[in-house]
């Protein structure tokens, strides 16, 4: 039998193609999304079982072949990506059961081809306390296996590749520190932060330069979260008819977004300086002014941002804001 010269040129290119494939040219990375300290979920069952924050991992696709990469990507990401979670002695962490229940039971999987361009990427986020029982403290190692071509439950084994591994550290659940106020850790120490009594100018002071140095656990510290929320009408109604778990999700959700600038983006951004222009407060309430410039290209951003605080247990905490741009110079 004779070989037409097309076609052995068309099956070297082809073979070509796929050995630069299995040469590694499409590689699925991780890493932390906003990386902070994390803790125990308090239950089992996923992240919607504890009142605890979510561990978001950012899932990357890259291409580094000379062709287009094409996979498919569920709408339930369950079905398109995993995470292998082990301990330091190789035992896996069990699955949550929602998620056993969610790819065992008889349902369409809905999905869309995605086509990764040669020398691009595509990236993702998952929730990893979605796709394991992380109830138990210690440390850990996460890899992520994508399905390109889906996971479907009693079709046999699944084509897959794997990720880099990540360690991730696991805290016992965060305690009551005096009068109620939660004890928060330093990032970069590891030492108890507690709120302490500052007056308002202070508080706005604390949080400012925690923003300056990406502290986010600093900056969090002084901000009502529960008031920044009702700020807007819809999530003010949709915090009230939630349940507590569901308002824990929320305000969880919140400080993802808001760190990531997805809401609120005024409060959240970072000045190159500031000045605390006026201070004034009775027992209950304060009010902060501050002058804030940002560098914004070859300028400078001037703007007043007026803070409104709240005293609670003799603690001031920031509950709104509002700012006037000023202008550049």
């Amino acid at each position: 039998m004779k070989y037409q010269p097309k076609a052995i040129l068309t099956f070297i290119l082809f073979w070509g193609i796929l050995s630069s494939l299995r040469a590694g040219d499409i590689t699925v990375t991780i890493r932390y999304f906003d990386k902070r300290i994390y803790y125990i979920q308090e239950t089992s069952g996923g992240a919607s079982g504890g009142n605890v924050d979510p561990i978001y991992v950012q899932v990357t696709i890259a291409n580094n072949s000379p062709s287009t990469y094409r996979f498919k990507l569920a709408d339930e990401r369950a079905f398109s990506v995993d995470f292998d979670i082990r301990t330091m002695t190789n035992r896996a962490v069990e699955a949550p059961e929602r998620l056993i229940r969610k790819r065992t039971e008889s349902r369409q999987v809905f999905f869309r081809e995605v086509a990764v361009d040669s020398g691009e990427s595509f990236s993702f986020v998952e929730d990893i306390r979605d796709y394991a029982d992380l109830s138990r403290s210690g440390s850990f190692v996460v890899q992520a296996k994508l399905f390109p071509e889906l996971l479907r439950p009693g079709e046999g084994a699944a084509e897959t590749l794997e990720s880099n591994r990540l360690s991730l550290s696991l805290r016992p659940p965060v305690l009551p520190g005096p009068g109620g106020i939660p004890l928060e850790m330093d990032a970069a120490t590891n030492a108890l932060l507690v709120r302490e009594k500052l007056p308002p100018d202070q508080v706005i002071g604390y949080i400012l330069t925690a923003r300056q140095k990406s502290q986010w656990e600093k900056y969090f510290l002084y901000l009502d979260l529960e008031s920044m929320i009702s700020r807007d009408p819809v999530r003010r109604r949709q915090w009230l008819a939630e349940s507590g778990e569901g308002r824990q999700r929320m305000l969880a959700r919140y400080r993802t977004e808001l760190q990531s600038s997805v809401i609120d983006g005024d409060i959240a951004a970072i000045p190159m300086d500031f000045e605390i222009e006026r201070t004034t407060y009775n027992n209950e309430e304060g009010t902060v002014i501050v002058l804030e410039k940002f560098r914004i290209g070859n300028y400078t951003e001037r703007r007043r941002y007026t803070y409104y605080l709240r005293r609670r247990d003799d603690v001031w905490t920031v509950a709104d804001y509002s700012v006037v741009n000023l202008g550049t110079e």
